[in-house]
């Protein structure tokens, strides 16, 4: 059963990509297979992989507006055991492109359907804006995950969110909801992230994942050298902890859904 991690928030600078980028590393790792999809027209997912950001002859663009065309024409392969749909330039154009077609932020969701044998996993990096392709990322979640630094103004926008996924289910019928919310960049040597933590744990208990990912330079470095954290240095503490952060959502996921399965 593929499940499909969107990884979102509209503020941007909280460990987004790093999520997204490390934590398919991390999947993969556990021996799953796993397909990150970039849909930030940044690319930074992308070239955290070790690709080049540039234009590509198909692009998922083209294979969203065309009804015949599959997914696996944009899927790539990458030196690190997992699979990248990597984003292009024409994500710029998204909305100009998809407006004109009939339910377009459901286009992506119905399209992932036909990878539900291939995968165990999607893992969709969000660009930190809402627009057309964010809602049709969070149209297609499975698990909604929501990385947020410890500080006021993430408190803020996780309110945001909520109410922008409220609005979401309101005018499509879905029933998305936030299934996770990740503290990143966390220094408990500074007492406004610490009570920032308090705070969610107080008022987000049952959301908030038990893994905490720290401040670390190593996490930071390693998109530099185009290669998640896991292959730039395996022991950094970044790195363990999304280590860690995979264990817990395939203990607390993959769970859930073999229990509905033999239900």
């Amino acid at each position: 059963m593929l499940i499909t991690l969107v990884v979102a928030n509209q503020k941007g600078g909280v460990g987004k990509t790093t999520t997204a980028l490390n934590l398919a590393a991390s999947l993969s790792a556990a021996s799953r297979k796993v397909l990150l999809i970039d849909l930030d027209a940044q690319a930074n997912s992308t070239t955290g992989t070790g690709e080049e950001k540039k234009q590509k002859k198909i692009s998922l663009i083209d294979v969203l507006v065309d009804n015949d065309s599959s997914l696996e024409k944009v899927i790539e392969e990458t030196r690190y055991k997992f699979d990248l749909i990597p984003a292009s330039t024409d994500l710029i154009s998204a909305e100009i492109e998809l407006s004109p077609l009939p339910s377009p932020t459901a286009i992506l969701k119905e399209k992932l359907k036909d990878l539900g044998e291939d995968y165990d996993y999607t893992v969709i990096d969000c660009p930190p804006s809402l627009g057309m392709l964010s809602v049709s990322a969070l149209r297609a979640a499975s698990k909604v995950l929501i990385p947020l630094q410890c500080e006021y103004y993430s408190l803020e926008g996780l309110a945001s969110m909520n109410k922008t996924i409220n609005e979401i289910n309101d005018a499509t019928g879905e029933k998305i909801e936030i299934n996770g919310i990740l503290r990143t960049m966390y220094d408990s040597r500074i007492r406004l992230s610490r009570e920032v933590s308090q705070e969610l744990e107080e008022h987000f208990s049952e959301q908030l994942c038990d893994t905490v990912i720290p401040r670390n330079v190593k996490l930071a470095e390693a998109p530099s050298f185009g290669m998640p954290a896991l292959y730039y240095e395996p022991e950094a503490k970044g790195t363990l902890a999304y280590l860690a952060l995979a264990g817990e959502i395939i203990n607390k996921y993959e769970t859930n859904s073999a229990s509905l399965i033999n239900d």
